[in-house]
């Protein structure tokens, strides 16, 4: 019996486990694994409370003192929850994250045991710092890092199984000379900036805002896939998708997958990882299957920017975690199986003030809604203004396999706002009014009588378009389900950041010139939706008329990651970046270097793992099954019965001709790579790689996904499509 073989019959024997819910609300369920506001203010002092409460609120910096309160209250909690040790949890620029665990267990001046977590190993702790990508900015042989506190996103206790609980602290990393090596800083950063400039362009319609708040909500599309078969699949295991694998017969042809109905198995680690989200404060609403087989999402409820991408690359390594409870291996890659649809991670952002007004809601009435339009029209002018910036920040790898496809936006980065709302901004730069009321809502007559009414929105929702409007916030889903949402998060808050400053300093020209804010801001919304129109499009971003469309607007259509990538080191990028505060020049170039190696490396792995696979597992079986064939075919026409022999002949020839173009395809893949990896120069050495390298990709692809076809079901060595898709 084949390994495969093994594999299949161990997935094929699995049964949904019994599980019993938590016997708590999930009101009081919720957030009950996290310090959270309830905890903090019963466990400290009120002159504490209010100071972090302060913190988390308005920025103010806690002193050491408070520090110390809260560690005490901290450590407190923890252990009376079952902790032993606490780790500075962050996020650096592997994609994923990090930490290094610390016991409270330590020894006083007596040799006596003691317990202790002092305020000061709260704040701050000092990780090895020389092994995390950095760009540049430390040198292998400089270790020195330093973790920092990030009071704004709640502590938390992650269970470790048999190996009990941790504390886990939200924390930024720094270098030692104080440059960000996460995600997290320039995150935190670019949201203190927005929500400063937001609420100056707010202040000239409404002067009771005192803050704006980004919000996000993040959909979660990923995959799941037996552990047994999963295992079976070495290239799923050292590259996160399958470089081989025919399609089979049936695939998501017939859409009955989406929104079908969830098997017992499935639901069961679903609802595993949900109840354990909530334990940690993740607000998981939704759970469904997705369109590809063997493909789901979920997602949460909006929150606050900072705390949703938090939750986000928690939820991730959570839902692994349970996974390997459940034998399932969940595959965050986006495009883990060819021929159906990948995934993404569609990052749903608006902006929100402290008075409880979405920024990005139309209303009824024309003074609010000239302040939405204010809004809406500085996104889309940022957005036009900084595609390339926008189209970067989503671009790696694995979504270089999605982008493009009839399955995922476009490599062209446009704006769907809607008919309505276009027809509204036409009418403003036409007639220099707002034409459009909200006024009675519009409901669908079916003409069924026991259906409620069904009210209608006022717009439509594009699934082809990367970035688009959906009523009262942006979705933009062109994100890559692998990715860690903060880094088009720190692109679109800056780059809408600094768009509403220069608004600002226009309204603030014309007013001290004397101007009517309303005529001031009318003209100013008309220039920016003339200048910003071209990136607006209604229709099917999959086509290809729309690609000759974008091509003769003059948009741009960056295909490749590392030409995409070299958006981070423009002049127009650098300047806005350092305008605002949230990333020097150095910082930029680290991050493109960082992005660039990674994506070397990616494929890198890939290129080797195609060469293993096809010739030490496939053609090495196929040559013994080939031997098999012969010695059939010599018997047959031993006995004279050459006609029958014949056919088995030509099944020879044809898995010949098959070995001998993998052979030396591969050989030529691994002389390609050797050549890219002696360039210098990384730039040239990605090019290389995405150019040359993975050229060979499919090819190889091409001549094993055949003889897939070719050789006994049962002497295949690799785990088919349609047992890792269809056995659920």
């Amino acid at each position: 019996m084949t390994f495969r073989s093994k594999a299949f019959e161990t997935a094929l024997s699995r049964v949904a486990p019994v599980l019993s819910p938590p016997t708590e609300k999930v009101a009081d369920l919720f957030g009950s694994n996290t310090f959270n506001d309830d905890v903090m203010r019963t466990l400290l002092s009120p002159e504490a409370y209010t100071k972090i409460s302060n913190a988390i609120k308005s920025g103010s910096t806690i002193d050491r003192e408070v520090a110390d309160e809260v560690s005490a209250a901290m450590k407190s909690w923890a252990i009376s929850k079952g902790a032993s040790h606490y780790t500075h949890w962050f996020q650096p620029l592997t994609g994923s994250t990090a930490e290094k665990h610390d016991s409270f267990f330590d020894l006083n001046a007596d040799g006596k045991a003691v317990e202790k977590f002092k305020g000061s190993a709260l704040v701050q702790q000092e990780p090895d710092a020389s092994s995390f990508p950095s760009g540049g900015l430390r040198a292998t042989f400089e270790a020195r890092g330093y973790t920092g506190w990030d009071p704004s996103s709640p502590a938390f206790l992650m269970d470790n199984g048999a190996g009990g609980k941790t504390l886990c602290i939200p924390s930024v990393f720094i270098s030692y000379t104080g440059e960000a090596l996460d995600y997290k800083a320039p995150l935190l950063k670019s949201l203190v900036m927005l929500d400063k400039a937001a609420t100056s362009v707010c202040q000239f319609f409404n002067r009771d805002v005192d803050k704006v708040i980004p919000t996000l909500g993040i959909e979660q599309e990923y995959f799941l896939v037996d552990k047994a078969l999963y295992y079976a699949r070495p290239d799923l295991l050292m590259a996160g998708r399958t470089v081989f694998g025919h399609s089979p017969a049936r695939g998501q042809q017939l859409d009955d997958h989406y929104f079908g109905s969830i098997s017992p198995r499935v639901n069961a680690f679903m609802a595993d990882f949900e109840f354990e989200a909530l334990k940690l404060g993740i607000p998981v609403r939704t759970r469904h299957n997705e369109v590809a087989p063997g493909q789901y999402e979920c997602a949460p409820t909006f929150e606050e920017v900072n705390l949703a991408i938090d939750h986000n690359a928690l939820l991730m390594d959570l839902m692994q975690k349970v996974g390997d409870r459940h034998n399932f291996q969940v595959l965050f890659h986006e495009k883990p199986f060819a021929g159906i649809n990948g995934s993404g991670k569609h990052n749903n952002w608006s902006l929100s003030t402290d008075t409880g007004i979405n920024l990005l809601a139309p209303t009824s009435k024309p003074k609010e809604n000239l302040r939405f339009l204010t809004f809406l029209l500085n996104v889309v002018k940022a957005v036009h203004d900084h595609a390339d910036l926008l189209r970067a920040s989503i671009s790696s790898a694995g979504n270089e396999h999605r982008l493009g496809a009839n399955e995922a936006p476009p490599s062209i980065v446009s704006v769907f706002l809607g008919r309505e709302l276009t027809a509204m901004l036409e009418d403003l730069v036409n007639k220099g009014e707002i034409t459009l009321e909200k006024g009675e809502n519009f409901y669908y007559k079916l003409g069924i009588t026991r259906i409620p009414n069904l009210q209608r929105d006022n717009t439509d929702r594009n699934r082809t378009s990367p970035f688009c409007f959906t009523g009262n916030k942006f979705e933009y889903r062109a994100v890559g389900s692998a990715q860690n949402s903060a880094s088009p998060m720190i692109v679109l808050n800056t780059i809408v950041a600094n768009q509403l400053l220069e608004f600002k300093r226009e309204m603030d020209e014309r007013l001290a010139g004397g101007e009517e804010k309303k005529v001031a801001t009318v003209a100013i919304l008309k220039r920016y939706f003339t200048e910003s129109k071209k990136i607006l499009f209604e229709g099917n971003g999959y086509s290809e008329e729309w690609i000759q469309e974008a091509k003769e607007r003059g948009l741009s259509n960056i295909r490749e990651t590392y030409d995409a990538l070299h958006a981070y080191i423009t002049d127009s990028t650098i300047q806005v970046f350092k305008r605002i505060g949230v990333l020097s020049e150095r910082e930029l170039h680290a991050r493109y270097e960082i992005e660039l190696e990674n994506y070397v490396k990616k494929l890198q792995i890939e290129s080797r793992v195609i060469g293993d696979l096809a010739l030490n597992h496939v053609v090495s079986t196929v040559v013994k099954y080939q031997f098999k064939l012969a010695q059939t075919a010599r018997s047959l026409t031993d006995l004279e019965m050459l006609e029958e022999a014949e056919p088995i002949k030509e099944i020879i020839k044809d898995i010949s001709a098959h070995v001998v173009v993998i052979k030396k395809l591969v050989q030529e893949m691994t002389e390609a790579r050797k050549n890219a990896n002696g360039v210098e120069n990384l730039f040239e050495r990605a090019k290389l790689y995405g150019s040359v390298v993975k050229g060979y990709f499919e090819e190889i692809r091409y001549h094993v996904d055949k003889l897939e076809l070719l050789i006994d079901d049962e002497d295949w060595p690799l785990a088919k499509y349609r047992e890792m898709l269809f056995l659920e």
